[in-house]
């Protein structure tokens, strides 16, 4: 007998789902602390919303708990490290409220396009000012989405039908994904120029968080308006603002905020400005699609075993795990290494194992470097259950390869491709625990894969290092670890002039724009990135 706890509402016909199943026992319990806990002790699945709080107190109280189920995508209310140390697997439902938050996106253009809700309360006052709200049609436009994830790409669906010009600007969309959706994919800048409409629909990383701020906004088309329906952390809200007050921007539409509710934003002064109290996602039928996705899921796994939409690692037999976990690190690290580093959108990863690790099954190994790699570019983030799904959605292609010996005995070797450029990271662990970087595009260069790296390639010149260094020094940037390579002339030829060599600079605390602007204009400078890893 297995015993479901629904903690919160969900859809009647999920429950019904669940129920069908023979001897299984369904409990709709009240989300009070104290009747959770009573029937979570002998319960093998949990299913909530947002309003259940998931500790390790309750998890404790719950040792036969297999899954949790989440209707919707976040699971800030779940403690995800406590469950995933019980083995207690959990699982969300992603996408199952985007058509919903595409069509308040297109609500929200087309309410700025056509002053709807500043005509709505002329009218409500008793005023009929027809010549006051000349609007504008939204054919022959061009619309900018940045992000095409699953939300961006049922926005580009929708605005199609308008007979908008579509961009759309996504470092992780393939080429063919986007001769799919018949949508150009162009710079951010190019996109920002451009655009008589922006929509963001960006994850919030440390990246992101306030890319709307001044530069951003100065970028914008002159008279363009803004939407987002993605995180309030995107927006610096003052900015945005004095954007609109000064005239550049002839309007913005926004669905969330930082904090919500927003109490003292300069936007709630703006008649330019229209807001909703975040609300994109919240429909009817996107609570019954995540409410029956939820249950439909966790069906499948205490029937089957099928996996869908975990955002932890399950459970795996203790001497598998142990052979293959020195190489986890590594493989993320790697993985998120190349993505910030990679010169542009790729359509495809090669993963070379070679050593013990040939031998072994790195299907954890594979999944955790495109964990790694998707990572700093998805609202849904990927772990090593769900990597390989989101990558294929994402039309990147996987090869993996496999080498009995290469020159480092036991490593890993990712490249990424397209059509225009290629870039290739090898690394391996020492001392069992430290990963570290062997080769970097082909060039031996031995680094730590940790902290905070500057990482370079230019001509092999003299003075190069000491300028870098000179840079570094008089910033205040100490350095921890300097790496040097450079590329080795093909055997038998002699280099014809200079060689192209590379530096991995550890150092102690971020590297601001500036200072990485001024590492640039080295003369001999090719290329100059700043990277974070954990």
């Amino acid at each position: 007998m297995k015993k479901i706890v629904v903690g919160e509402k969900v859809s009647r016909k999920g429950i019904e789902l669940l129920k069908a199943e023979p001897k299984w026992k369904v409990i709709e319990a009240e989300p009070t602390r104290e009747k959770l806990l009573s029937e979570l002790r002998d319960a093998a699945a949990l299913i909530i919303r947002s309003q259940v709080k998931v500790d390790a107190e309750l998890l404790k109280a719950a040792p036969r708990l297999q899954v949790i189920g989440r209707a919707g995508i976040g699971v800030d209310n779940v403690d995800v490290e406590a469950a995933t140390k019980k083995g207690v697997l959990v699982m969300n439902t992603p996408g199952g409220n985007a058509v919903s938050v595409a069509e308040h996106t297109l609500a929200l253009m087309l309410a700025l396009a056509r002053s709807v809700p500043q005509a709505n309360e002329s009218m409500h006052a008793g005023r009929w000012e027809k010549k006051l709200f000349e609007g504008r049609e939204l054919r022959g436009k061009i619309l900018g989405v940045m992000g095409l994830g699953r939300i961006g790409i049922e926005v580009v669906k929708r605005a199609r039908a308008f007979e908008l010009d579509v961009l759309a600007y996504d470092p992780y969309v393939s080429s063919l994904m986007a001769h799919d959706l018949n949508v150009q994919i162009v710079s951010m800048d190019d996109l920002l120029a451009r655009s008589d409409v922006v929509t963001l629909h960006m994850p919030l990383t440390a990246e992101t968080q306030n890319m709307v701020g001044q530069a951003f906004l100065r970028r914008m088309k002159k008279g363009a308006c803004l939407i987002n329906c993605a995180r309030g952390e995107l927006v610096e809200e003052a900015a945005l603002a004095e954007a609109i007050r000064s005239g550049h921007l002839a309007g913005a539409a926004l669905d969330v905020f930082a904090p919500e509710p927003p109490r003292d934003s300069p936007l709630l002064s703006l008649p330019q400005v229209i807001l909703t109290p975040h609300i994109a996602g919240s429909t009817a039928e996107a609570q019954e699609i995540v409410g029956y996705k939820i249950a439909e899921q966790v069906r499948d796994y205490l029937k089957h075993s099928i996996i869908q939409n975990a955002v932890n690692m399950p459970s795996i037999p203790v001497e598998e795990y142990r052979a293959v976990q020195p190489y986890l690190e590594l493989a993320e690290r790697l993985g998120l290494f190349l993505a910030q580093v990679a010169p542009g959108p790729a359509s495809g990863v090669i993963i070379r194992y070679a050593g013990k690790l040939a031998q072994m099954n790195t299907n954890l190994v594979r999944n955790s470097v495109l964990k790694g790699l998707l990572n700093p570019v998805l609202a849904e983030k990927a772990n090593i259950v769900n990597a390989v799904t989101i990558a294929q959605e994402r039309g990147l292609r996987i090869e993996e390869t496999r080498a009995q010996q290469t020159q480092f005995t036991d490593s890993i070797r990712v490249s990424l491709r397209s059509n225009e450029h290629s870039a290739a990271v090898e690394g391996t662990v020492l001392h069992g625990t430290e990963p570290r970087l062997v080769v970097l595009d082909n060039i031996n260069v031995e680094s730590p894969l940790g902290g905070n790296l500057v990482v370079l390639k230019n001509l092999d010149v003299p003075g190069v290092v000491g300028k870098i260094g000179t840079i570094l020094g008089r910033n205040q940037i100490n350095i921890a670890n300097f790496s040097l390579g450079r590329e080795r002339p093909a055997r038998g030829k002699a280099a014809q002039g200079p060689v192209e060599a590379v530096a991995v600079v550890q150092v102690d605390g971020k590297v601001p724009p500036l200072v990485l602007d001024e590492l640039e204009r080295i003369p001999a400078m090719r290329f100059v990135r700043a990277v974070k890893l954990g």
